[in-house]
């Protein structure tokens, strides 16, 4: 009878992956407080060598970590996006822009629980709280290019409007977490703050 061979290895890239998918759900379950080397590797169901073999230690883990969940999202929401960018209404794709940082389905709200964890824990720690404190504001910056194309109020300031709203939105999707408002409430509110900087011509 031939003999059975092994089951390869999964590749580097997935493992690492599978490595930080453990530090999201131990993120957004427990918080980063339990998120040992040994609690990941458990929860990843590889051994602690495995991690410290694709990452050099736990700072690094945590960052990279972040740094995936980052590019996950943004494929996401331009997976989602892409389609509004030829609609007949800027305001479409401004809105559903500022809607992606909600937690409006399950990876959302993972996602925003996950980085609600690492912004406490980036309070007592510097080198998270540099992954957070970059100069550069690009959502920021792309949320100021789409009031512009649907049209601000006369007075209204977008680079001004574009912090309170992604700032507001974003706690908006915190209290969502906590079920301290309804979507509907939320979406309200949205509504609200578009039509006070937006003209009333489309």
């Amino acid at each position: 009878m031939q003999q059975q061979m092994p089951a390869p290895n999964p590749k580097p890239s997935a493992r690492r992956r599978q490595i930080a998918e453990a530090v999201w759900r131990i993120a957004a379950g427990r918080g980063l407080e339990s998120a040992t080397i040994r609690e990941i590797a458990t929860e990843a169901g590889v051994s602690p060598r495995v991690v410290q073999y694709h990452f050099t230690d736990k700072q690094h883990l945590l960052v990279s970590a972040l740094t995936m969940l980052h590019r996950d999202n943004e494929h996401r929401a331009r997976q989602r996006i892409t389609p509004l960018r030829n609609a007949h209404d800027p305001r479409v794709l401004l809105r559903a822009t500022l809607e992606e940082l909600l937690p409006l389905d399950e990876h959302r709200r993972d996602s925003l629980a996950v980085m609600a964890a690492y912004y406490a824990r980036s309070l007592t720690d510097p080198a998270l709280a540099a992954v957070f404190l970059h100069e550069n504001s690009p959502l920021e910056d792309l949320i100021v290019g789409l009031i512009l194309a649907a049209g601000p109020r006369p007075s209204v300031d977008p680079a001004r409007e574009a912090d309170l709203l992604v700032s507001g939105i974003t706690g908006l999707g915190i209290d969502l977490l906590h079920h301290r408002r309804s979507h509907a409430d939320v979406r309200r509110t949205l509504d609200y703050h578009l039509n006070r900087i937006l003209s009333d011509q489309p």
